[in-house]
């Protein structure tokens, strides 16, 4: 059955309001570009933290708000930071669940540093969340929250609002609590069930308070409670009373509406994009580009889990999707898929990846080809399973037996994930070969705008299956690639095993002979070796291509880095920017680009696994900037770093 064109696909709109790739976010026209003039209540950007229990709602909340700042053209990104416990205890610092947005009118690659607002719905989101907010910052709590039981769960010995310990932020207390109920109250839900539209009533307030529309959430809400419209009804009820708060209320001084213009973007049609989706999305135009049916099978694990949810729902573009019973069954399933002719992928996070190893072996011994999507997460073992990290680069390169080379691609951003998904497929099918694609959590969770790309412009590279009987073996090689064929084993004539046993180079039969298993071992180094001539070559994504500091980085970190390198230029540092996507292979000019300046620095979410492969491939004195905190580079961090390696560099010039 064939399935809808891609284009079709991309540009599908779902009224439900959702956030999981289905919203059309924007129609940017010529008239978005024109200059904006700022007046005195006017600013360029801003960083807003939501944050309170994790049943509170908050990632519900953020969500919504993100929906209306992309619909008002503001760009923008996001970092929902979940808590690790399923459900820790209310009121519980652990249990504190939240979710930054940065938006603003000009390019915005981070969910940024510091808080210009925050919203704290009990005393332990903010004994969590305060030390970001900047002087001078909008607090905005719920008293109501701020009990005896509650302020002894975060550690309070005393009130926070009451000591004066808040004095240098402007506050403002709300009993939020009594204020929703006093908005549902006619709806008759109880207090327990009233309550819970309190997050609502407050995304009223903060849609008030930098000027955002509210229909698209409350089509949302309509959607979302269609079988239980008194639930929506209350929810919209909450959500318009915390709106109207805002207008009629008589509020503290030097709290007013914050105006943030339009960012100056190219005119299309923009949805948010998550990392997750993307990766779906860049899977499903993976194999619709290579024409070949997709089995994706895996085993549930935070934070990977989400793309089998976002896959299971696209059938009708000849994917497949298998939930196995173990990790171990969902490679091999896999594995089995990519033999019968069709595309296995695999996905897990760290703890998963390790136990797939043997399978992923299996097939860089048997010549398939596989996707690995690997989403990491802080380690080792359970480790931090909501929290983000770059630690699995060394497993990626390195975690199987015997000599067992295969690509390691990562993506950078959210919708830089769609890219990244293709070329993976692209390798996989063209080099027969097992492809490590390295997300992390920050990306898969994170969300940002993505114009919708024209399918057309992309290059379809088709699967021909080996179709030829005559003399057939499973050895016979493409002469350029050194990828061995791939014939669909039911087809008469071209019926053929293959294992994990070494096997022979010119029958492809079982072999043990040394001098076999040395050019067969041979072979395999080469032909991974041989895609460094099919990947672009490398360059600075921001400055020259040489001089006297290269900040080098690869995956997540690339929005910290381009804003730190943007800013550090700006200060008339000579300071570039290069990202690395290609892992291994790495590409064939990185090297002498590396050695085109004086300095090298390479932040990374890990204790140094990239700086050491540059240090060793290269013999270059890199510089490691390091940080395994589950939390994101921060911008300054990395500032801060660029300015004391330039004043080092000079000191000893």
């Amino acid at each position: 059955m064939p399935s809808p064109g891609l284009s079709q696909f991309l540009n599908r709109f779902d009224a439900s309001g959702s956030l999981r790739g289905y919203v059309l976010l924007m129609e940017l026209a010529e008239e978005n570009l024109d200059e904006h003039h700022l007046d005195e209540k006017e600013v360029v950007d801003v960083v807003v933290r939501f944050a309170g229990d994790s049943g509170d709602g908050m990632q519900l909340t953020g969500t919504n708000f993100t929906e209306a700042t992309a619909l008002y053209g503001n760009d923008l990104s996001t970092f929902p930071d979940f808590p690790a416990e399923i459900r820790a205890p209310i009121g519980a610092t652990f249990g504190v669940s939240a979710f930054q947005i940065y938006f603003g009118a000009e390019d915005v690659t981070t969910a940024g540093d510091a808080l210009d607002v925050l919203v704290a719905m009990n005393p332990a989101a903010l004994t969590t969340n305060i030390g970001n907010l900047v002087e001078g910052g909008l607090l905005i709590v719920d008293s109501g929250a701020f009990t005896a039981k509650n302020l002894s769960k975060a550690k309070y010995q005393v009130n926070p609002l009451e000591d004066g310990s808040l004095e240098k932020f402007r506050v403002l207390e709300i009993d939020i609590t009594k204020q929703v109920l006093a908005a549902v109250e006619q709806f008759n839900l109880g207090h327990k069930a009233g309550v819970r539209s309190k997050n609502m009533w407050t995304l009223g307030l903060v849609l008030w308070l930098f000027d955002r529309d509210r229909a698209g959430t409350i089509e949302s809400l309509k959607t979302k409670f269609a079988s239980k419209p008194e639930i929506a009804s209350a929810n919209i009820a909450a959500l318009n009373a915390g709106h109207a708060y805002g207008e009629t209320a008589e509020l503290p001084a030097g709290i007013h509406v914050y105006k943030i213009p339009k960012a100056k973007v190219a005119p299309g049609t923009y949805r948010n994009m998550t990392g997750t989706n993307a990766l779906a999305w860049g899977l499903i135009a993976g194999s619709e580009l290579a024409n070949i049916d997709l089995l994706f099978a895996s085993y549930p694990i935070t934070p990977a889990s989400n793309l089998l949810h976002e896959l299971v729902r696209h059938r009708e573009f000849n994917i497949n999707t298998f939930q196995a019973e173990d990790e171990i069954a969902a490679v091999c399933a896999a594995i089995g898929a990519s033999f019968a002719g069709s595309l296995g992928v695999t996905s897990s996070a760290g703890p998963g990846i390790a136990l797939k190893a043997e399978g992923i072996a299996l097939a860089c011994a048997t010549e398939l080809p596989l996707v690995v999507v690997n989403t990491q997460r802080g380690g080792p073992s359970t480790g931090l399973p909501t929290k983000t990290e770059q630690s699995d680069l060394n497993m990626a390169l390195y975690g199987r037996h015997g000599d067992t080379p295969m690509p390691v691609i990562a993506s950078s951003t959210p919708v830089d994930c769609f890219d990244v998904a293709i070329e993976a497929v692209r390798l996989a099918t063209k080099y027969m070969t097992p492809v490590m694609l390295l997300s992390d959590g920050y990306l898969a969770n994170a969300a940002e705008p993505w114009k919708i790309p024209n399918m057309s412009e992309f290059e379809r590279f088709p699967v021909e299956h080996y179709t030829k009987t005559e003399d057939f073996k499973p050895s016979i090689r493409n002469q350029q690639t050194l990828a061995r064929v791939w014939a669909k084993p039911g087809t008469a004539g071209l019926e053929h095993r293959i294992g994990g046993i070494e096997r022979s180079f010119d029958t492809g039969d079982i072999s043990y002979d040394p001098a076999n298993h040395q050019k067969m071992t041979d072979l395999r180094q080469a032909k991974i070796a041989s895609i460094a001539n099919d990947i672009p070559l490398q360059e600075a994504c921001l400055g020259n291509d040489s001089g006297k500091l290269a900040v080098v980085g690869w995956g997540s970190t690339f929005g910290a880095i381009h804003q730190a390198v943007k800013r550090a230029r700006a200060e008339g540092l000579e300071v570039s920017h290069i990202h690395v996507r290609y892992l291994s292979p790495l590409p064939r000019n990185l090297g002498e680009l590396l050695k085109s300046f004086d300095s090298i620095l390479v932040p990374e979410m890990n204790t140094g696994q990239f700086v050491n492969l540059i240090r060793a491939e290269y013999l270059i004195d890199a510089q490691a900037l390091n940080k395994v905190a589950g939390q994101p580079f921060k911008i300054g961090e990395i500032l801060a770093a660029i300015h004391a390696n330039l004043a080092d560099v000079g000191s000893n010039s």
